[in-house]
């Protein structure tokens, strides 16, 4: 019996031949990861056990991109805290305000993980490194303080799920679109630590922006890892950027899934989740008319290129209704660039909306666009519990790029062939 390109990825890392779920295993990481929320937890940890030396300066990742730039004093002396951990233990990936970005947009781009990798991130999106067919998965912050400490993860090697997407997905719909219809049918409980492994025909014409935004919501339905196996598209990204040697790896024909699941990406439309979860989805004709009050698009799940590019395309020489505030979020400074060099600010500010600095401030109701009592967001983000982006009485919508920007023109939830 074969094994799961997730399987094969754990067994590697644990020195052995094979492992198989429910199995107990002791991992060897190649990354781990924590940012400003999460990681001077982790550093307290260690401070307090006495551990004066981490496992590897060249593995550990700290990234300053949740309540930067400082949002208040607390933000600044959590920032502070990281900052002098990573001058202090001499850490090769860490990022100041200017050259920092989101860390689920910025560790690929930087080419510090790369497929084959075991990586351990403080945060629950760090399963968007799937995508690169890594296996990477979020942990505590006390988990964290082990892994930087020890190099090794302990944990079960999940149930396998496979998610196979046939046909050519239609005008509009990216991989946001399928990981939300995925969610709406699974429901936010339905991979509750399993692999959801990626495959088929529209799952293999989506560029790398949208295989992120598919595996990085992963977690949006309980899953421990999602993951996209490597091909020439995965292989072209990772060229002249990994820092390590990648290592491509596939399923074998005879690996065992717990249960395969297989839709038709032709009969799917452009998804909206209404509140308040992910699994809420629905076709966006479902949803049409839907007044909104602000537009946000950015966030570790849609703060690519791509997704820059389609909202420019739709809001060309278009304004922005009146009553609402577009926002709009790069996911590093060199998507900043060059969204700059290519025109798009431009576009953006004309059209009436704000376009700022990486960071996932609004996101988790941190700055940068909190909500109101009673107001209504459309979101590009991952996430729309009750109070997640400001007031527990506010409301908010996840989408697609296209979605979001033909609705912030519309005032309302629109499908982007109806935008006028």
């Amino acid at each position: 019996m074969g094994m799961t390109i997730t399987e094969k990825i754990l067994a590697a890392h644990a020195g052995k031949d094979v492992v198989r779920p429910d199995e107990f295993v002791y991992a060897n990481v190649d990354m781990a990861l924590g940012n400003d929320i999460t990681a001077p937890l982790a550093i307290r940890v260690l401070e307090e056990t006495g551990v004066n030396q981490v496992f590897d300066k060249d593995r550990i990742a700290l990234v300053p991109d949740h309540s930067t730039p400082n949002k208040d004093i607390k933000a600044a002396e959590l920032c502070k805290q990281m900052r002098n951990f990573a001058r202090r233990h001499e850490l090769t990936h860490y990022w100041e305000v200017g050259r920092v970005g989101i860390e689920h947009v910025l560790l690929p781009e930087q080419g510090v993980v790369v497929p084959g990798d075991v990586v351990i991130g403080a945060d629950s999106h760090t399963c968007t490194y799937g995508a690169l067919g890594a296996f990477s998965t979020g942990v505590g912050s006390t988990d964290l303080a082990a892994v930087m400490a020890t190099g090794q993860v302990w944990l079960r090697v999940p149930d396998q799920l496979k998610f196979v997407f046939s046909g050519k997905a239609g005008p509009w719909v990216g991989g946001k679109d399928l990981i939300l219809y995925t969610i709406g049918q699974i429901g936010v409980d339905g991979a509750l630590y399993k692999s959801m492994e990626f495959d088929g025909e529209a799952i293999r014409a989506l560029g790398m922006d949208d295989r992120f935004a598919m595996c990085n919501m992963a977690i949006e339905a309980g899953g421990k890892n999602g993951i996209i196996a490597p091909d020439d598209i995965t292989r072209e990204y990772e060229e002249g950027r990994a820092e390590r040697e990648p290592t491509y790896l596939q399923s074998d024909p005879d690996a065992e899934y717990e249960q395969v699941f297989e839709w038709d990406a032709s009969t799917i439309e452009p998804q909206v989740a209404m509140p308040s979860l992910p699994s809420n989805s629905h076709p966006v004709s479902e949803c049409a008319g839907i007044q909104l009050d602000q537009v946000v698009i950015g966030s570790c799940t849609n703060g690519r290129m791509a997704d820059l590019r389609i909202a420019a395309d739709l809001l060309a020489g278009r304004k922005v209704a009146p009553d609402v505030r577009l926002i709009i979020l790069p996911g590093t400074q060199a998507i900043y660039k060059q969204a700059i060099d290519e025109g798009l600010v431009d576009v953006f500010i004309d059209a009436g909306g704000v376009f700022s600095t990486p960071t996932c401030g609004p996101c988790l109701g941190g700055h940068m666009g909190v909500l109101a009592e009673g107001e209504r967001a459309l979101a590009t983000t991952n996430r729309n519990f009750v109070g997640r982006m400001g007031h527990p009485n506010s409301e908010v919508y996840l989408s697609g790029p296209a979605v979001a920007a033909a609705s912030a023109v519309a005032g309302e939830i629109i499908h982007p062939d109806d935008l006028a």
